[in-house]
């Protein structure tokens, strides 16, 4: 719930309004419990019990990168679904990767998260508790949250702003929203909605690919919005809210990575004044997609330099514990 919500509900309990402050930190503070909380009265504290609960994950598994110590979790939802987050390290603070959904049905071939299909929703306090309990568990304080995961987070549009209004409250864990990022295959109504929030948050948008007919074979979303779509909706979302878009193009081996796909993609991405994400493609056991071998990648990104494409070369975080990008998945459910 948020604040407000609590206000008005111990408005019309005949309860005082300062008490609604008081749960708000507890529950944003890690609380499992209505009599954890202490400073609220037995009898309140029994009603709370009577009629709310407090979502708390259960921690399925949890597993640590050799190579670069990213962390890997698995949490238990109180209905017996699962999804996975992940706790990254950088120079700025410590991210979490958090899913929105358990399972995704937007069918991108090189994608973990949508073998299965989708189970349903997440709510925002499952949302809030993968970025709460990842930091009480490991100790380590969150900075930044990527809504990157599980699940495409455009499709669960209304539980994701409910999330975002919770992890930015000041009186919860407060979280900048500059420090939030949101990435998306391309519902284009969904993003001229975002927009119309003008959340100021970054908005990663999943390209992979320079022209309709490839990106249709890696992207079923792409056969009803297309390119053009996709460009114009990204583009009112610039011009709505100052914040400059970052494509994800993942680089797979004789799919995408040609000389040709990077002068077409180098031409497209001249207009827009973006900045574009290339990422190693991670294995996937059940695709039979290839990562572009490094003197691919260096001639495609040879050609993003010579026009001028600012671009970065994602570092691959966590892959000994498919905890990278397009990795991860509803293990628990699927028997692991």
């Amino acid at each position: 719930m948020l604040l407000p919500e609590l206000e008005e509900y111990f408005k019309a309990a005949g309860e005082k309004q300062f008490r609604a402050q008081q749960l708000f930190r507890w529950l944003h503070g890690g609380a499992r419990a209505f009599n954890d909380m202490t400073n609220l009265p037995a009898l309140l504290r029994d009603k709370l019990d009577r009629e709310f609960y407090i979502t708390v994950p259960k921690l399925l598994k949890k597993q640590v990168s050799g190579i670069d110590g990213t962390i890997k979790y698995l949490w238990g939802m109180t209905d017996g679904c699962a999804v996975e987050s992940v706790i990254m390290e950088y120079s700025y603070g410590n991210t979490v990767c958090i899913s929105t959904q358990v399972g995704c049905r937007m069918g991108c071939v090189f994608c973990a998260s949508t073998i299965g299909g989708l189970t349903r929703n997440l709510n925002a306090s499952e949302m809030l508790a993968q970025v709460l309990h990842s930091q009480l568990e490991s100790g380590e304080k969150i900075t930044n949250v990527v809504l990157m995961g599980i699940g495409e987070p455009l499709d669960n549009f209304d539980n994701v702003i409910r999330f975002i209004s919770l992890i930015n409250h000041p009186s919860g864990m407060n979280i900048g929203i500059r420090h939030i990022s949101l990435s998306t295959c391309g519902i284009i109504e969904n993003i001229d909605k975002l927009a119309a929030h003008d959340l100021k948050l970054t908005l990663s948008v999943s390209l992979h690919a320079p022209d309709d007919a490839t990106r249709s074979l890696l992207m079923p979303i792409n056969k009803t919005t297309g390119l053009d779509k996709l460009f114009r909706a990204c583009g009112s979302y610039f011009n709505k809210t100052g914040r400059r878009i970052s494509y994800e193009y993942a680089m797979i081996e004789k799919v995408n990575d040609t000389l040709e796909h990077a002068g077409r993609l180098a031409s497209i991405l001249k207009k827009s004044g973006s900045h574009l994400n290339i990422i190693l493609l991670n294995n996937v056991p059940e695709r039979h997609l290839r990562a572009s071998p490094p003197v691919r990648v260096n001639a495609f990104t040879g050609v993003l330099k010579r026009e001028g494409i600012n671009y970065t070369v994602r570092r691959r975080l966590g892959g000994d514990i498919d905890a990278s990008c397009g990795q991860l998945r509803r293990r628990f459910e699927d028997g692991d």
